[in-house]
């Protein structure tokens, strides 16, 4: 593989995704005696824990509806959806309709609806379930959930916010950065005015208000006016996020062919990649002090995979894009790194959690935060960008 092939690469992906990962998930994770899935596997794929995380069943159907939808029109894969959506529409939310955090095996609720994620997720599986199923109740689901999340994104915690207000408020990249992606996600249940507006508005936030033009990087938190807080969260960096967030700027940009747009998201990109690679061990950071005093989080050191595979996406769909030197070298340099270092070829899937010198810390495929979504969508979306240039 050492030289690259555009084609050769898109067929890694495409194998990974359909001879590999997903195989992992469908043998491993579908509770067909109570619905939804589990997600707490360990390497081999054995079960360690049966509560189910209202994200990552979310995530689950949005990623087989996905596929059913844009790659194969396969039943297995939409019976695995409807396994889940089933599940999450019977037992996913409270009274008022705010989706919980967690539930038990059979879907009694565990942990309250203390932030808007799990709507987010939520709106984003039935959106692709209602276009996989022709469901009209998983549309109306989708639109409640987008709904809920538009009136919250002011207040994403409500009243599980433990700071006190007005002392020291501040906004977080998570929200419009996930709005954005979600929006899009939605586009074929909104009117295009709606779209339009909320994509804007996004963008507006997140490259105007949370990209500090000066360093080039992109702030996880800030106060309301934009200014930066001297502070733990204040200066904090979050390496993954930022890079995701610019590839669902190019995203967006593509649509309405903004060149401008798609080449900042690629600077400030390259700008993370630059700030955070490890230069002795290799990898990016999970945390960051923006002035390089201690972060907060005792893992800040730790390798994960979401962030890597999040910047491989950017990387490549900034190459293809633009066609930019830089990119085609980084995106090298982070294959090769994530490749060797969370690939296992021995049992499937990726792990997810090295520790700063690249050697596995935890060695499940699956918990209370990773799932079947970050791996298998890079994948997918990986191999589309390589398919394109392949063929181009």
């Amino acid at each position: 593989m050492m030289e690259y092939d555009f084609q050769q690469l898109a067929q890694l992906y495409k194998n990974t995704l359909l001879n590999d990962v997903l195989p992992f998930w469908e043998q491993h994770s579908v509770d067909w005696e109570e619905g939804g899935y589990f997600t707490c596997l360990d390497r081999t794929g054995k079960v360690f824990d049966t509560d189910k995380f209202i994200w990552l069943q979310s995530r689950q159907v949005w990623l087989f509806s996905m596929l059913y939808n844009q790659l194969e029109k396969r039943e297995d894969w939409l019976k695995i959806a409807a396994n889940g959506a089933n599940f999450l529409s019977e037992n996913g939310r409270d009274e008022v309709g705010n989706w919980y955090f967690s539930l038990t095996r059979e879907g009694e609720p565990l942990i309250q609806p203390y932030n808007i994620f799990s709507d987010c997720f939520a709106a984003m599986a039935f959106s692709q379930y209602a276009l996989a199923s022709g469901r009209d109740s998983a549309k109306g689901v989708a639109l409640q959930a987008y709904s809920n999340v538009l009136s919250r994104q002011e207040n994403p915690k409500g009243k599980y916010n433990k700071l006190v207000p007005g002392t020291r408020p501040m906004k977080s990249l998570a929200v419009p950065m996930i709005l954005a992606n979600l929006s899009l996600e939605m586009a074929w249940l909104l009117e295009d005015d709606t779209l339009q507006q909320v994509l804007d508005a996004t963008v507006e936030e997140v490259m105007d208000d949370f990209l500090d033009k000066e360093r080039g990087l992109m702030f996880e938190n800030v106060a309301p006016d934009a200014s930066h807080l001297d502070c733990f969260e204040g200066r904090l960096i979050n390496p993954g996020h930022g890079i995701e967030a610019m590839w669902f700027m190019m995203d967006i940009a593509q649509r309405s062919g903004n060149k401008e747009l798609i080449n900042q998201a690629v600077n400030v990109t390259l700008n993370i990649l630059n700030f955070a690679w490890d230069k002795k061990h290799g990898g990016l950071y999970y945390f960051m002090d923006i002035d390089g005093n201690p972060p907060q989080q005792l893992e800040w050191d730790q390798k994960l995979w979401w962030v890597h595979l999040e910047s491989l996406v950017a990387l490549a769909m900034g190459y293809r894009l633009t066609g930019r030197k830089e990119c085609w070298e980084w995106y090298k340099k982070m294959h090769e790194y994530a490749w060797t270092h969370f690939y296992d070829a021995e049992y499937g899937e990726w792990f997810g959690y090295l520790n700063r010198r690249g050697e596995v810390l935890l060695n499940l495929k699956g918990g209370k935060w990773k799932g079947c979504f970050h791996v298998p969508r890079a994948m997918y979306m990986c191999g589309l960008q390589f398919d394109i240039l392949g063929n181009g």
